[in-house]
């Protein structure tokens, strides 16, 4: 072969791919790029084929924790399930067993004064040694762990870093007044990159159906219903600019993290509150009424 031949050009890959790698080719020259950027190219490599949806939806997860902070995502005081140190002892055990719960912020006699977090796994350990030795039970105070005390303010992605250096898995967070204004886990944090994750004290959901005929002629209607989904179905008008589900329209319209049995109308529409724990609401019971 002569020096003026030539050997055949690679072959041309296909435009998409190739527009897909010479965006990342550009962020990584050191070009200026934004968050954004970054979202838009995952996205373009989860349609590519290259990582699957749930790769994407953590990755989109990870990345806004670093917006989030502990106030948006904590429980609020209302809804926690906090101990009081002088409760008699059957009683504590009673709440631990009915809470489902493993970890409890315990109190004095004021909420806001927080002596400590109790282990359900220490509070067993006493009963048994108390079992053992043939004493009256021990003080709950004896069995407390340090309350870890955090702002509103701190940041998720921060908040995350020091429950894994320190091995801590819940918070009491504080409000610029000093007092309780709730609590965060190390699974609320987690459940931002993950999705939602259920244990084995939460109840099963039907994910077949989102709304479902009943007997009497309501409907169970699944909290995380898309509002468009749900206007759909019934002909309503609901606005999904600022909620994208039923159950943020309803909580948002409620005040407050709604408990069972609570009730509100919206227009032609009554709804009651079938299920809810404290992290959010889970199911609603729908009446529709006829246009007047």
């Amino acid at each position: 072969m002569s020096e003026d031949d030539t050997s055949n050009p690679p072959p041309e890959r296909p435009p998409e791919r190739r527009s897909w790698l010479d965006r990342i080719g550009s962020m990584l020259s050191g070009e200026p790029s934004t968050r954004e950027d970054l979202v838009e190219l995952l996205r373009d490599a989860q349609g590519d084929g290259l990582i699957a949806a749930d790769t994407l939806r953590m990755m989109e997860g990870a990345i806004a924790v670093s917006d989030m902070i502990v106030g948006d995502v904590m429980i609020p005081r209302v809804q926690m399930v906090a101990l009081c140190a002088d409760d008699a002892f059957v009683d504590l055990l009673k709440q631990v067993v009915e809470s489902g719960h493993s970890r409890f912020p315990v109190h004095g006699e004021d909420r806001d004064e927080i002596l400590g977090i109790l282990l359900a796994k220490d509070l067993l350990r006493g009963v048994v040694a108390d079992y053992d030795h043939g004493s009256h039970p021990v003080n709950v105070r004896e069995l407390l762990r340090p309350a870890i005390l955090i702002p509103e303010s701190k940041r998720l992605n921060v908040l995350l870093r020091e429950f894994r250096q320190s091995r801590n898995h819940m918070a009491i967070v504080i409000d610029e007044y000093g007092g309780v204004a709730g609590l965060v886990t190390i699974e609320d944090v987690l459940e931002q990159i993950v999705g939602e994750i259920d244990d084995e004290h939460d109840e099963a959901e039907d994910t077949t159906a989102l709304i479902a005929a009943q007997a009497d002629g309501q409907y169970a209607v699944d909290a995380l219903t898309p509002i468009a989904d749900f206007n759909e179905r019934f002909g309503a008008d609901f606005d999904d600019d600022e909620y994208d589900t039923i159950g943020g329209l309803i909580t948002a319209a409620i005040g407050h993290l709604p408990e069972a049995g609570e009730e509100l109308t919206l227009g032609r529409f009554s709804f009651r509150i079938a299920r809810a724990d404290a992290r959010r609401l889970h199911a609603l019971h729908v009446s529709v009424h006829a246009d007047h």
